[in-house]
């Protein structure tokens, strides 16, 4: 398994051979169609994430001392953005999600490229991811 470390220089490596923001947002898009569907017992209110202008559904479950997350969206890029995160995250222990620097998204330049609303919603993803890493990290101790 890939730490988070080595999971966001590979993002950013691919990032960066793509020449302009269209292809950026091309990839984005083919991310967002690559995401596995999500369960229908996840699309429930109390997993949309607030603060997103689209409809965002983030579930997790922790199996092995690992966090599995589950997300979609109703906005592609958003779906793609989403699909960026769960790479980096989904998989992880909670306390190397909890403990992360997430600087890939500055580094690929995304935060500058996306409208306020999107920003905050970015914002509003990476904060619902921590919480969930807390959570269990609270939960159980570690």
């Amino acid at each position: 398994m890939k730490t988070i470390e080595e999971i966001q220089r590979e993002i950013v490596e691919e990032f960066e051979m793509m020449e302009d923001w269209v292809e950026k947002y091309n990839y984005l898009l083919e991310l967002a169609k690559s995401l596995p569907p999500i369960d229908e017992k996840y699309r429930k209110k109390e997993n949309l994430i607030e603060g997103c202008q689209s409809q965002v559904w983030l579930a997790a479950e922790y199996k092995d001392g690992k966090i599995y997350f589950f997300a979609d969206s109703d906005a592609l890029i958003t779906k793609g953005i989403i699909a960026l995160l769960l790479r980096v995250f989904s998989g992880q222990s909670p306390n190397d999600i909890y403990n992360s620097d997430i600087w890939f998204i500055d580094k690929i330049g995304l935060a500058s490229h996306l409208s306020p609303t999107r920003s905050n919603g970015l914002v509003a993803m990476v904060k619902q991811i921590r919480m969930y890493a807390l959570a269990y990290k609270t939960k159980y101790n570690l």
